[in-house]
């Protein structure tokens, strides 16, 4: 797994790559109670706004980490946004996108480094 600075993680499979937050996201945001994912088959670019989740904290974006293809989004954390704060590091992940270049993820950080970059 890969991590970017805006608490996303990556998890690669060949060219397609899941994309969720991580915990301490989560942990952050407080109880989720809204997401909104992109369409399937949406072409992004890395920084484009593709996610939008509401918490009884605040409102965030998810940016699309990579060039690509959104492929298949998770429905179930539209119907249960609870699941964001239950399980943020498996079944609550938010898409899978085919990236343009699957050499774009060495621009991330190593679980070691994220969890570093946190202060844990």
């Amino acid at each position: 797994m890969k991590f970017t600075e805006d608490h996303e993680w990556l998890k690669e499979d060949g060219d397609i790559i899941t994309v969720g937050i991580t915990e301490h996201a989560a942990s952050q945001l407080g109880d989720v109670v809204f997401v909104e994912l992109p369409e399937i088959e949406t072409q992004v670019a890395k920084g484009d706004e593709i996610v939008v989740i509401e918490s009884v904290k605040a409102a965030s974006d998810i940016l699309a980490p990579l060039d690509g293809e959104i492929v298949e989004v998770n429905t179930a954390i539209v119907e249960n946004p609870a699941l964001v704060n239950e399980d943020a590091m498996g079944d609550a992940w938010f898409f899978k996108i085919k990236v343009d270049d699957p050499r774009a993820l060495d621009d991330y950080m190593t679980e070691d480094e994220y969890k570093d970059h946190i202060g844990e």
